[in-house]
């Protein structure tokens, strides 16, 4: 199965530089990816010349303008209409790409998205997820992330849904596990909002495992955490930090004297391993949930091989077709979900 991917080559901290090798080792990796390189064109295809081998399946689609980093998503969405960032989700809304990857500003990537292929039935918000590696040796997929700082009981049951169906769809698991993260395990904690989740979740047909803590996430207690995007956020940015302390601290002690040193040859296989477990970048790719076309965000300063991973991510929720079975997944929560979106507003002109 033939799986194209659209790239906002000229997004992120470093751009062409880190998305066009990227984008290279990816199609060299993957025979049955056709990648379209969106953005400048002289810049990306001087990156091309060494890459005669995986170029028939790397197209080229020049767009002038950049969205940067610290735009305002709405400058960003009314007037750059010929961006990389809005010419890659173009090409998915037309159906010449199963699916979008942008290391690019992540609020513009959300509005973006969110105005040009609009969200499902029944989704009022589209959430970030992401996954964090587990205890058991695989993942625990988390949302929100960040797209949503302030959300009511039905936003986190929307979460919820796309999150399972998410879980499902590229692990191909029946009926993966909810929980969601609060202070305690007890009914009777959390703020109002959760508490009032946990009952729509309760009464849902969703595997609703009940209240988890934020250690259980790494405990992998369930396969998908639900929570604000504040909340969230916070979390990540934490585990991210932790795993660089922890790196660092490892590498610290091993080269303090020659004796370590020896030591930490010794051990070099452990620790490479190790390394590799909680290395963040493994896990790089967030995936936009609740819109009608598959969009993944990388980190702004991934490299190239974190960039890579959040292409695999993109690639794989295609193959897998994960937007037909998150529409499937939804069909018994529709009534449910709509009944608690609010009145539509008018949508602002491009």
């Amino acid at each position: 199965m033939k799986v194209r991917v659209s790239i906002d080559c000229m997004g992120g901290d470093h751009g062409p530089t880190v998305t066009v090798p990227a984008a290279i080792a990816f199609a060299r990796a993957e025979p049955d990816a056709q990648l379209l390189l969106v953005g400048r064109q002289d810049e990306i295809e001087a990156r091309l010349k060494d890459a005669a081998d995986a170029r028939a399946r790397l197209d080229v689609v020049h767009a002038e303008e950049i969205v940067a980093m610290d735009e305002p998503p709405a400058q960003a969405l009314r007037g750059k209409r010929n961006s990389s960032m809005r010419i890659a989700i173009n090409l998915v809304k037309e159906g010449r790409a199963d699916a979008c990857v942008s290391a690019g500003n992540t609020g513009a990537l959300m509005a973006i998205a969110r105005f040009v292929l609009k969200t499902l039935d029944g989704i009022d918000r589209p959430a970030i997820a992401s996954v964090l590696p587990n205890q058991k040796g695989g993942v625990t997929t988390v949302l929100d992330l960040g797209a949503n700082v302030d959300c009511t009981p039905e936003h986190l049951l929307q979460f919820a849904v796309l999150g399972s169906a998410l879980v499902a769809a590229v692990e191909e698991k029946e009926r993966p596990s909810v929980g969601l993260l609060n202070i305690g395990e007890e009914v009777i904690k959390g703020n109002d909002a959760v508490k009032r989740a946990a009952e729509l979740l309760r009464a849902s047909s969703l595997n609703f495992h009940g209240n988890v803590e934020g250690d259980d996430i790494y405990k992998g207690t369930t396969d998908v955490v639900v929570c604000d995007g504040f909340v969230g956020n916070v979390a990540l940015k934490a585990s991210e930090g932790l795993a660089q302390l922890l790196s660092g601290m490892v590498k610290e002690e091993f080269t303090r004297s020659t004796l370590t040193r020896l030591q930490a040859l010794i051990a070099y296989p452990v620790l490479r391993h190790f390394r590799k477990r909680v290395d963040p970048r493994n896990y790089n790719g967030a995936s936009l949930l609740g819109l009608r076309g598959i969009v993944v965000k990388s980190h702004g300063s991934a490299d190239a091989y974190a960039f890579e991973r959040a292409l695999k991510r993109g690639y794989e929720e295609a193959r897998h077709r994960l937007l037909e079975r998150t529409e499937a997944a939804m069909r018994p929560f529709l009534a449910q979900l709509t009944a608690a979106l609010p009145a539509p507003a008018v949508e602002a002109s491009s």
